[in-house]
């Protein structure tokens, strides 16, 4: 079910693409979103790990620098029956993890050195069994796709509005032309780079809570990682990750935006709610007694 609906919102993304396509410039604008939207995502599919990783100054590390972590991410591979991963060092005291890479094969997993040192070792290990398990769902690719087709939208959505800004707007005699012309700015502006946020936000959780359930399996500790998000949301909540982007936000086990905001911001959150996914997560507990 989970796999159908984030078809069903990447469709509805494409489609919201193709609609600002339409509105900016007909047939031929809508072959030159699809143009635009192939080409990111071409460079997002093959290099958007290197960027990301270089972004936070990720360092990656051997068996001989991080032997328990490496012997963790090892085990826990392992288990999920997948291929090693790279994995990375992001020097910061915030605790927070991420995965990311286009595929099983071309997979890298990132901690801050601050997680390693905040949580217990069971707890760490259902944080990464969380991020082995996007990588096992192939969501690091799917997000990258999403983000790539929302940008595209909003990137529109900003030139849209200088271009009314600055009066560079097409002028029409026609009757009815300027309520036309209103009409495609709000939607231009306003509703469609808010529609590929919401829909990008519900692929994001419906993604975040699958990755739970398959990490808390892959650990055989569910309890663990719940633990593991109610410590790092705290840390997010009380202390600010200055390395940390709203680009990539959603790629963290833990949105390191949670303590910026109010309710509106928690409308608009890349995650579920942590209380849910704990709740979630000691369902899941009881059910695997």
């Amino acid at each position: 079910m989970n796999t159908v609906r984030t078809t069903a919102l990447l469709a509805a993304l494409t489609g919201l693409l193709l609609a600002v396509g339409a509105f900016f410039g007909g047939t031929r604008g809508m072959t030159i979103m699809i143009v635009i939207s192939l080409l990111m995502n071409f460079v997002s599919y093959w290099f958007s790990d290197k960027i990301v990783l270089s972004m936070y100054g990720a360092r990656e590390v051997t068996p001989q620098d991080a032997v328990d972590l490496i012997r963790m991410v090892s085990g826990l591979v392992q288990k999920s029956k997948l291929p090693m991963p790279k994995v990375y060092i992001i020097d910061t005291d915030v605790p927070n993890a991420f995965a990311t890479g286009r595929n099983p094969q071309h997979a890298a997993v990132a901690v801050t050195t601050g997680i390693i040192r905040t949580l217990k070792t069971e707890e760490l290990e259902g944080v990464i069994a969380h991020e082995l398990a996007h990588i096992k769902n192939r969501d690091t690719l799917i997000s990258t796709v999403v983000a790539s087709i929302a940008g595209v939208i909003t990137m529109i959505a900003n030139i849209a509005q200088w271009t009314a800004f600055l009066g560079f707007g097409r002028d029409n005699d026609e009757e009815g032309s300027g309520l036309a012309s209103i009409v495609e700015f709000i939607f231009l502006v306003v509703l469609a780079p808010l529609a590929a946020t919401l829909i990008q936000l519900g692929i994001s959780r419906s993604r975040e809570f699958k990755a739970d359930e398959t990490g808390g399996i892959i650990s055989g500790n569910p309890l663990a990682l719940a633990s593991a998000l109610e410590k790092i949301e705290y840390y997010a909540q009380n202390k600010v990750m200055l390395e940390a982007t709203p680009s990539t936000s959603h790629m963290f086990i833990v949105n390191p935006f949670s303590g910026a905001g109010n309710w509106l911001m928690s409308l608009f959150s890349t995650h579920p709610a942590t209380t849910d996914r704990i709740a979630r997560l000691k369902e899941l507990s009881k059910r695997g007694r």
